[in-house]
């Protein structure tokens, strides 16, 4: 998610689950072609399991992105195909690549031909007026032909035209059986179901319904603590569930370090405020945070002040 799932938020949602593959938010392979590659490929080792989401359609500048990511150590490489924005759509990536099948496979095939972890690729189940069964099962075809045996899928089209992002995330219908039906007709590949999913229930249900896994996006990010029992639901760990007290205890040693480096205090608390979503003391905790954290001086010390809103 642009802009969102940076390194300091996957740090601490790594806090919450160890089991859950974590992704990078979308990084365009210009970015990394001809910018600061180490500020968007940097992350901290207990990130692991974790994913580079590129954007691009162009195969050889993917296949050296998808290079960089392995050398820095990243456990898979994703190619998005499903973002709609328009910023996006003006560098012909994102979802509109889904009305070019055979070039999304050559990027594939170019990407896999460039590492050894896994190439995936995230989409919708359409675009447009393009979104017919048929045209789907087209597109994961072809796809899959040119290696790539994991596909996230969203199970909304998008409208390129006329919708917003925030638009597309709500407006199009889901149509769960569409991706189910994918699992069934691919049964040899990895389906991972995404879109509208907000409970640990849910997932399950999906789960049930014979997918390979479900990918839990902005639900995550704005009620982090979904993720506690991740692990011991999901993954069948038995790993000890932390509070939201005891988590934040275990991110102020990071904080303090990404302080005494130079790093802003608001970079990494503006991605913690809902970790009391619908808990006592949830809306004193944000607003500290909020007025607080912004200071060009603010430190640790007002996450603490914060948390004691929250202790009854």
């Amino acid at each position: 998610m642009l802009d969102w799932t940076d390194r300091h938020c996957r740090f601490f949602l790594r806090l919450i689950s160890k089991q859950a593959l974590l992704y990078t938010e979308m990084v365009t392979t210009g970015a990394l072609l001809h910018g600061d590659r180490q500020r968007f490929l940097q992350f901290d080792p207990s990130e692991h399991p974790l994913a580079l989401q590129l954007g691009g359609s162009d195969p050889a500048g993917l296949a050296a992105c998808a290079k960089m990511a392995e050398d820095f150590g990243y456990d898979e490489v994703n190619l998005n195909v499903g973002c709609p924005s328009d910023r996006v759509q003006s560098g012909s990536f994102g979802a509109c690549l889904m009305a070019e099948p055979e070039l999304v496979a050559e990027c594939v095939g170019a990407m896999r031909k460039a590492v050894s972890i896994p190439v995936t690729v995230k989409s919708r189940i359409g675009i447009d007026d393009r979104d017919s069964y048929e045209e789907l099962i087209k597109f994961i075809g072809t796809v899959a032909e040119a290696g790539c045996d994991t596909f996230i899928v969203h199970a909304r089209k998008a409208w390129l035209k006329g919708l917003s992002p925030k638009q597309n995330r709500e407006v199009p219908p889901l149509r769960y059986d569409t991706v189910y039906r994918l699992k069934q007709d691919f049964p040899t590949l990895q389906i991972v179901l995404n879109g509208g999913i907000t409970t640990l229930d849910q997932a399950e249900d999906v789960l049930g319904n014979g997918v390979d896994g479900v990918m839990v996006g902005r639900e995550a990010y704005h009620n982090p603590y979904i993720l506690a029992e991740v692990d011991r639901r999901l993954f069948g760990a038995s790993a000890e569930v932390f509070t939201r007290a005891e988590i934040i205890e275990k991110l102020l040693p990071y904080i303090e370090q990404q302080r005494a480096e130079g790093v802003r205090l608001h970079s990494i608390t503006r991605h913690i405020l809902g970790l009391f979503h619908g808990e006592p003391g949830a809306r004193s905790w944000r607003r500290h945070l909020s007025e607080h954290a912004v200071k060009y001086d603010a430190d640790a010390s007002v996450v603490r002040e914060a948390l004691k809103f929250t202790i009854q």
